[in-house]
């Protein structure tokens, strides 16, 4: 089942992630911009734990989730650990939702419109499995240029 595929993505992505901050050598690093790099790894980070929350969680499996998108940019120094943690309830998270959807879900219209725009639940969710893909790599390089 296509499901399948992807609760094998999140969890490896969102353990990446994981591990991606756990590599920085100066956890104060985590939070650093410099230059033209205006996101933080933290900041990413506290925006894909709202995004995932929000729509796999919340719309999907109505977990009651309500979304502080401006606090995901906006809020600065959260502990390492605290990062982590919630990384960790996410992909819980995102596995037991993901876990519950049927063939007939997938190809049924994402309950929600999405950038003014309609689509099935299959093509949002890999949307936002690539979305988590693509903020990864930005944390990875994030890590290796401002993490010295």
């Amino acid at each position: 089942m296509f499901t399948e595929t992807l609760r094998t993505l999140f969890s490896r992505d969102l353990g990446k992630l994981k591990d991606e901050l756990a590599s920085y050598h100066h956890e104060a690093n985590i939070w650093r911009i410099d230059g033209n790099i205006l996101n933080s790894a933290g900041n990413l980070s506290l925006h894909l734990i709202g995004n995932l929350n929000t729509y796999i969680g919340a719309v999907l499996g109505h977990t009651g989730y309500v979304r502080k998108r401006p606090a995901e940019f906006a809020l600065k120094d959260v502990p390492r650990v605290e990062l982590i943690a919630q990384i960790k309830e996410t992909a819980a998270v995102v596995d037991k939702v993901l876990g519950s959807l049927t063939e007939k879900t997938l190809l049924d219209e994402y309950p929600q419109l999405v950038n003014d725009a309609q689509m099935t639940t299959e093509f949002f969710l890999v949307h936002l499995a690539m979305h988590l893909s693509y903020h990864l790599g930005q944390v990875n390089y994030h890590r290796r240029l401002l993490d010295r």
